[in-house]
């Protein structure tokens, strides 16, 4: 019988530690945190996290506290990228403070990185016919931050350091006109590092923007955009999603077609390889009637979980 046992233990123990890095990064990503997340940042005590108003410093302090707790390292010494943009200011003619909130892990090779990011900023506030002034924002986008976080809490389960530094980017200023990844990316790219002698190339950056709600009822479709000189980001989706069961049914407009604009439009401008995640448009789009419970959980989770294959596979893969 100890024998029988002893060899049971060896067989579980060799099982766990035979399980792929990648796979162990996926069973991090959970639908209890994305309704945690979603939760959090679409309530009422953020007051619609418009840029520049108290409910977004709130939300900031909330999650560079996630990405700390997460075990991910503040950019450049600090998680908060504090900026005011010259083209903007509010009604009171003070320009805006606005701040994005940043957090990597570094790869073995520290001259390249990835990047994953979403908008946390919604519209505030407004007076309107309805007696529910908050724009939550739920879908607009706390889902996507919520992936993003689960992203970052993926990689710190993998237990593997990645070939490329990996960045997590929560933007400001995104309804106001990408205000917070313009900055990034301008500020990026005039940013060259000691001993380097030009800027840190980013070799390829995911989007997440509303990512939790159904088109015509179809809990299974979601829309991906890539760059068209990238063929093979449509090869890893198709792959990932057979692979890994995802409920996923994707289809792949061209990135001119995308609806509004988003966060991937400063990286795509400057040349980096990107992929937009995004649900469609619904009637609850920029209204308060955005609530958390209109979410489709399931759905954000497997996002979340083919989004982060995609990035292990731009940390890790040699060449794409």
């Amino acid at each position: 019988m100890k024998h029988i046992l002893t060899s049971t233990l060896l067989l579980l123990s060799i099982c766990c530690f035979s399980q792929p890095p990648e796979e162990k990064g996926l069973s991090a990503i959970t639908r209890h945190d994305a309704v945690t997340y979603i939760g959090v940042l679409a309530s009422d005590s953020l007051e619609g996290r418009k840029g520049g108003e108290p409910g977004a410093v709130k939300a900031a302090g909330y999650l560079k506290d996630m990405l700390d707790s997460i075990g991910v390292k503040p950019w450049r010494g600090k998680y908060f990228q504090p900026f005011t943009p010259s083209r903007f200011q509010g009604l009171s003619g003070k320009k805006l403070s606005l701040c994005n909130v940043l957090g990597y892990i570094p790869g073995k090779n520290s001259d390249e990185i990835v990047m994953v990011g979403a908008h946390y900023d919604h519209l505030g506030i407004r007076a309107n016919e309805t007696n529910d002034s908050i724009y939550n924002g739920a879908d607009d986008n706390a889902s996507g931050v919520s992936a993003v976080l689960q992203i970052a809490k993926a990689f710190v389960a993998s237990g593997q350091k990645p070939e490329r530094t990996v960045v997590f980017a929560l933007w400001d200023g995104e309804e106001m006109g990408l205000l917070g990844s313009s900055h990034f990316v301008e500020e990026h790219s005039s940013y060259i590092p000691i001993p380097l002698l030009s800027p840190i190339p980013i070799k390829g950056y995911i989007n997440c923007d509303m990512i939790g709600r159904n088109k015509n009822g179809d809990g299974a479709h979601v829309s991906v955009f890539y760059s068209d000189s990238k063929p093979v980001f449509g090869e890893w989706i198709k792959s990932d999603i057979e692979r890994y069961s995802l409920k996923l049914t994707p289809d792949f407009p061209s990135l001119n077609s995308s609806p509004g604009g988003s966060d991937h439009m400063p990286f795509m401008q400057k040349g980096v390889p990107v992929i937009f995640y995004n649900t469609d448009l619904h009637p609850d789009y920029h209204k308060p009637s955005d609530e958390a419970d209109k979410i489709n959980y399931d759905k954000v989770v497997d996002i979340a979980k083919l989004a982060f294959l995609n990035l292990w596979n731009m940390a890790n893969l040699e060449s794409f």
